[in-house]
């Protein structure tokens, strides 16, 4: 056989193997925002700021690689995605690897945590508790993503792809039973709990040998750090791609792969992590309706499962990551097929919905972009203000606030008849102080990676509105004659754009706080499962979508007032040692040991990649690095000292599994002089001692 020949047969017998007909890379990188002063996104409080680290955020990457296109697919440790940003990746990744990646291939997702600074959105909605657009913030979770993705195309290499599923109980509760149980009876028969359960897990391996990572989707909140937190921290999810992580690449320098594991999200719109329940200060259950206690929204708290936030997240977190290993390590159904990706915006403020996808059963319209009074009043993960509450249905129950709010726009009879039964508080849609404060033209997307098809969905779809899409794109692959008995379809919540929530139409009608944010009215869902049904059917026959034109920069239309850091100071030099461990001090195994020192603001510079603060420990006469800041077992905390003096301490929790050796503890950071200029300082603590089983064993 001639050398053309070994060649054809070669590459015949490739992609005649489906298994390997894939390749892979997988990336990470750090996208910690600011540490200090801060306010943080998901909660919407005005007093929840950040003042330090307990885990480090992360974009994690996978590229996917098939005969005909190229994916790439993001989970970031971030509350969501917004449309500013994959903006500003996409035009990153076009500088950088000309002609890979557009829109309509790259596909981010955020897993929902509430413990992550804010202002990084261009719409002024979402920046209010951070007091306007954090540039710094923006341009690091920018700069993460683009990095993550182009070390996973730099790490393509031949790969097979195995997927698995498995039930995961105990990690999640309906916060909105009240409203899922609207939804008709036969519906909710068909389904055995009132949350999804599944774990959706996809295992890489490269074909010669050694693993990539996994990815996987499970529905629960980022909500297991309370709205009382002040640290930075990937909450559950983050906690589960830190746990396997660990386990896979070591303890030691967290976020550096090269095994990546992401924990996605998916319809956790009404889905909470906090197992116990919510209940009232007194012990009693809140109100099942209205999520109440004696009448206001503020004493309904969801609590569990741990003792505390950090051991709620800890428990949940540890569930999804034993999950996910139990998944990959007896992942054995490859996934086989080519790749594809179809994207394209839709004016989501003027959709005619078609009878087909109406609970009516009547053509119906979607709504100008407007949040209603159940809206401010929270959920029992984070109760609202100023007495609104869930289930309201008349802005008669709050109207000293509606009567202010509308100041900003008054809707019309009409737009409220749209929105009906919702009150409108904030017509989002309609307010354009400098910009408007939710946007209307929306990013909708799928990929197809073999057998599974990604829903990029740009919101937090509920529980039964999620089953719904997931149906309603299996109808369109079965006409379009793409279905078959190993498809899987999953949707990545929080996805290109954040548009709030997506109840079900009966759940709409209830007004819970998930109803109170649907942002395009009563027919949302049904405009959704109407459009992404197209884009199914086009993207399985191979056809073209004709879409909306891309939504306008607006990027030149934001505000900030933060007080910026204008000068550190400290009494001694930088870097110096308040207090810690003296030389030579002994702990015992479990012991928390704490050092603080005379720093600077983290504003100054996040250490993005770098620590603010490394357990070392002495090895063959030599400082190693034992465990930095984005460690589970780790925190940093920073407070304002005076005028401009700021205290920074570096804890570490030790535990059972702790080696026995000799540590210090080392900070370090960036201060800022009146003039403007930044300069590097660290200091360490004296040695130490921790008894405990031999260093040896790591």
């Amino acid at each position: 056989m001639g050398t053309q020949g070994k060649a054809f047969l070669l590459l015949s017998l490739y992609f005649l193997s489906p298994v390997l007909a894939f390749q892979v890379g997988a990336g990470i990188w750090d996208v910690t925002g600011p540490a200090a002063e801060v306010g943080m996104m998901g909660y919407a409080s005005p007093n929840m700021k950040a003042y330090g680290i307990h885990t480090r955020l992360r974009a994690r990457a996978f590229v996917v690689k098939g005969a005909s296109a190229t994916v790439a697919f993001v989970s970031s440790d971030t509350c969501m995605i917004f449309n500013g940003v994959k903006d500003a990746v996409v035009k990153q990744l076009e500088a950088e690897l000309p002609g890979v990646f557009t829109h309509d291939n790259v596909m981010l997702s955020g897993i929902h945590t509430h413990s992550g600074p804010a202002g990084f959105s261009y719409r002024p909605i979402y920046n209010l508790v951070s007091l306007g657009f954090h540039k710094d913030n923006f341009d690091v979770i920018v700069l993460g993503i683009s990095k993550a993705i182009v070390n996973a195309y730099k790490n393509l290499a031949d790969a097979k792809i195995l997927v698995n599923n498995g039930t995961l109980s105990d990690s999640n509760i309906n916060r909105s039973a009240a409203a899922y149980e609207s939804n008709p009876a036969e519906e909710r028969a068909k389904y055995a709990t009132n949350t999804d359960h599944d774990m959706v897990l996809l295992r890489f391996d490269k074909a010669s040998g050694g693993e990539i990572g996994l990815l996987n989707w499970f529905a629960v909140h980022g909500t297991s750090m309370t709205m009382t937190n002040s640290y930075i921290s990937g909450d559950n999810k983050g906690t589960a791609s830190l746990l396997v992580e660990k386990a896979k690449n070591g303890p030691n320098r967290t976020g550096r792969g090269p095994f990546v594991a992401a924990f996605g999200q998916t319809n956790e719109g009404d889905v909470s992590p906090r197992t116990r329940g919510a209940f009232c200060p007194d012990g009693s259950p809140c109100d099942h309706v209205k999520a109440t206690c004696g009448g206001k929204s503020q004493g309904c708290n969801g609590i569990g499962p741990g003792k505390d936030e950090f051991e709620s997240t800890q428990i949940i977190g540890k569930n999804q990551a034993d999950m996910a290993l139990k998944l990959f390590d007896t992942a054995t159904v490859p996934v086989e097929g080519d790749v594809g990706f179809i994207h394209m915006y839709v004016d989501m403020e003027n959709v005619t919905v078609s009878s087909e996808f109406t609970s009516t059963g009547k053509v119906e319209t979607t709504c100008i972009g407007a949040l209603g009074d159940g809206f401010a009043g929270g959920t029992t993960d984070g109760p609202g203000d100023f007495d609104f509450t869930q289930g309201t249905n008349s802005t008669s129950t709050n109207p000293v606030w509606n009567f202010l709010a509308h100041f900003l726009k008054e809707p019309t009879k009409a737009q409220e008849q749209c929105h009906h039964p919702k009150p409108i508080l904030f017509l989002s849609g309609g307010i354009n102080i400098p910009t408007h404060w939710t946007p209307s033209i929306i990013p909708l997307q799928m990929f197809r990676i073999g057998d599974l098809w990604i829903i990029g969905a740009p919101g937090e779809f509920t529980t039964m509105s999620g089953r719904r899409l997931r149906d309603t794109v299996r109808a369109a692959l079965e006409s379009a004659g793409a279905l078959n008995e190993k498809t899987v379809v999953v949707i990545a919540g929080l996805s290109n754009e954040y548009t709030h929530y997506i109840t079900t139409y009966e759940e709409y009608q209830i007004q819970r706080y998930e109803g109170g944010s649907t942002l395009f009215g009563p027919h949302t869902l049904a405009a959704y499962q109407q459009e992404f049904a197209a884009l199914a059917t086009a993207l399985a026959t191979g056809k073209s979508v004709q879409g909306h034109a891309a939504p306008e920069d607006i990027s030149s239309k934001v505000f900030n007032f933060q007080t910026p850091v204008v000068l550190d100071t400290a009494p001694g030099k930088f870097g110096d040692v308040e207090s810690g461990p003296k030389k030579g001090q002994v702990f015992q195994k479990g012991a928390l040991v704490t050092a603080v020192f005379w720093g600077a603001n983290p504003r100054n510079d996040f250490l993005n990649q770098k620590s603010f603060c490394d357990v070392e420990v002495l090895q063959g006469g030599k400082w190693e690095v034992f465990l930095d800041d984005g460690a589970w077992e780790t925190k940093f905390h920073w407070a304002r000292s005076g005028l401009a003096h700021s205290k920074c301490t570096c804890s570490w929790q030790t535990d059972a599994d702790t080696p026995a050796g000799t540590y210090r503890i080392h900070h370090y950071g960036v201060s800022r002089s009146l003039l403007g200029s930044h300069h590097p300082y660290d200091g360490a603590t004296d040695a130490f001692v921790v008894q405990g089983s031999s260093i040896l064993t790591l």
